[in-house]
C-alpha cells in the first residue's frame, strides 16, 4: 500500500471517533409503544366526543353515558399498581402482550353488548389492562434505549398520548358519526390487534434473572422520599392542567365569545402544542431533568394566572390555550422517568403508581373546578383552581432539585434513600451493558 492510501486509510480509521459523539437514535420498539399509548388514551376520552349517541342508541341519560368515563378513570387509578404487582414474575413482553390482547377483547364486549352494567365492566377492565400497559411501556422503553436517553424515550412513549388529542379522539368522533359508536370500539380493538403483532416482534425478551422479584421486596423498595415527591408532582400538574382544560369549551364560547364552531380548532392546536412540548421536554429532560421540571409548571401557573385574569378578550385566550398546550403537560414524560428512577428495583411498580397520580389528580381537579364553577367565580373559576393546583406542583419538584444538588455535592442520605441509589446505579450499569451488547 501506498503512503497516500496507508494516510487516507488512517484518516478513515479516525473518523468514527466524531460519529460516536452523535446521541444515539432511539430504537423503533419506542415508536411502538408510543403507538399502545396512542390507543390507550384515545380509548379513555374518545367516549366524551361520542355521548349523545351511546345515550341515545343505549336509551340513557348523557349523565349516566359520562359513568363510562368515570368508570375507565377508577379502573386506571386503581388497576395500574394492582396490574403491576399481579404480574411482577411475569416477563416484559408477554405482560404487554396480555394488556393490549385484554384490551382487544374489553373492545369487542363494548362494540357488540346493549347491555349497560356489561359496558361499564368492559370499560373498568380494559382500563386495568390500560394501566398495566402503560407502567411496564415505560420501564421498557426506558431502559431500551439505553443510558442517558431515559426521559428522552419517555417523552417519545408520552407524546403518543398527547397525540391522542389531536388524531385519536377527533379521528373517533368521525368513525362514530360515519358508521356508528361501536364502529370507534371496532377500529379501536383493530389496532390494538396489530399493535400485538408490532409488540411481540419487536419488544426483546426479558435477561434471565436470577432470583425473581416478590412483592415484599417491591414494596420495601419504595421508601425512597423523592418517588412519592415525584408522584405528587405528576397528580399535581396533571390536575392543575386539566382542571382549566376540561371547561375550556364554555370559557372560549360562553365567556369569550369565541364561536362554537371554531372550539375545536383551537382544542387541536392545544393537541400539537402538547405533542411538541412534550418531545421538546423529553428531549432536555436527560439533561436537565429537574430545570425542565420547575420551569415548566412555573410557565403554567403564569398562563393560568392571566387566563383567570382576562375576560372577554377571545383571541388572547385562544393564544393562552395554545400555550398551555406547550407547557402544561409537557413535563410528564420527565416525571414518570423519575418515579422510575427513584423506585429503584420496583421500576414497574413506580411507573405504575406515576399512572395512578396522573389519574388521580385529573379526577381531583376537575371535580374541583366543576364545583368552582357553582361559584361566584363562574366559569373564571376552573382556571383559578387550576393556579392552586399547579403552584402546589412547585413544592415537590423543587424539593427533588433541592435533594438532586445535595447528591451531587456528596451529602449523605437516609439509609433508605442510600440502598435505592445503589440500585439505581445498578440498574443503570445493567442497562449500559446491555445497550452495548445490542
Amino acid at each position: 500500500m501506498s503512503t497516500p492510501e496507508r494516510a487516507a486509510t488512517s484518516a478513515a480509521d479516525r473518523r468514527p471517533s466524531t460519529v460516536t459523539t452523535r446521541p444515539a437514535r432511539l430504537p423503533l420498539v419506542v415508536y411502538v409503544l408510543a403507538l399502545g399509548t396512542f390507543l390507550m388514551l384515545t380509548t379513555e376520552f374518545v367516549v366524551a366526543g361520542i355521548l349523545p349517541e351511546v345515550a341515545t342508541d343505549l336509551g340513557i341519560s348523557l349523565g349516566r353515558a359520562g359513568l363510562l368515563i368515570t368508570v375507565f378513570a377508577a379502573g386506571m387509578i386503581v388497576g395500574a399498581p394492582l396490574m403491576a404487582m399481579a404480574t411482577l414474575r411475569l416477563a416484559k413482553r408477554p405482560t404487554l402482550i396480555l394488556a393490549l390482547v385484554v384490551f382487544v377483547v374489553g373492545h369487542v364486549v363494548v362494540a357488540l353488548s346493549d347491555h349497560f352494567a356489561t359496558l361499564l365492566a368492559a370499560r373498568f377492565v380494559t382500563a386495568m389492562a390500560t394501566g398495566a400497559f402503560w407502567a411496564v411501556a415505560a420501564v421498557v422503553a426506558s431502559r431500551g434505549a439505553g443510558p442517558g436517553q431515559g426521559a428522552k424515550a419517555l417523552g417519545v412513549v408520552t407524546a403518543g398520548g398527547a397525540l391522542a388529542t389531536v388524531l385519536g379522539i377527533p379521528a373517533g368522533a368521525l368513525v362514530a358519526q360515519l358508521v356508528g359508536w361501536r364502529g370507534t370500539f371496532w377500529a379501536l380493538a383493530l389496532a390494538a390487534a396489530i399493535a400485538v403483532v408490532c409488540v411481540a416482534k419487536l419488544v426483546p425478551r426479558d435477561a434471565v434473572q436470577e432470583h425473581a422479584p416478590s412483592v415484599r421486596s417491591e414494596l420495601s423498595a419504595l421508601r425512597s422520599g423523592r418517588l412519592w415527591l415525584a408522584l405528587a408532582a405528576c397528580a399535581a400538574t396533571t390536575g392543575g392542567v386539566l382542571a382549566a382544560y376540561s371547561y375550556i369549551s364554555p370559557i372560549l364560547t360562553d365567556r369569550d365569545g369565541l364561536s362554537a364552531g371554531l372550539v375545536p380548532l383551537v382544542l387541536t392546536v392545544f393537541g400539537i402544542g402538547s405533542f411538541i412540548g412534550t418531545l421538546v421536554a423529553g428531549r432536555l429532560g436527560d439533561a436537565y431533568p429537574h430545570r425542565v421540571t420547575v420551569v415548566t409548571p412555573a410557565v403554567t401557573i403564569v398562563l393560568l394566572a392571566v387566563l383567570t385574569a382576562v375576560q372577554g378578550s377571545t383571541w388572547t385566550t385562544v393564544a393562552l390555550v395554545a400555550l398551555l398546550g406547550l407547557f402544561g403537560l409537557s413535563a410528564n414524560g420527565v416525571l414518570i422517568h423519575l418515579a422510575v428512577t427513584h423506585a429503584g428495583r420496583a421500576a414497574t411498580l413506580g411507573s405504575a403508581l406515576s399512572v395512578s397520580a396522573f389519574n388521580t389528580g385529573t379526577a381531583v381537579g376537575t371535580a374541583a373546578a366543576g364545583a368552582a364553577l357553582g361559584t361566584s367565580l363562574g366559569l373564571t373559576g376552573p382556571p383559578a383552581v387550576g393556579v392552586v393546583i399547579i403552584t402546589l406542583t412547585l413544592v415537590p419538584v423543587v424539593a427533588l432539585a433541592v435533594f438532586s444538588t445535595r447528591r451531587a455535592s456528596g451529602v449523605s442520605h437516609t439509609p433508605a434513600e442510600r440502598s435505592n441509589s445503589s440500585l439505581q446505579d445498578v440498574g443503570d450499569a445493567s442497562s449500559a451493558e446491555q445497550h452495548a451488547r445490542a
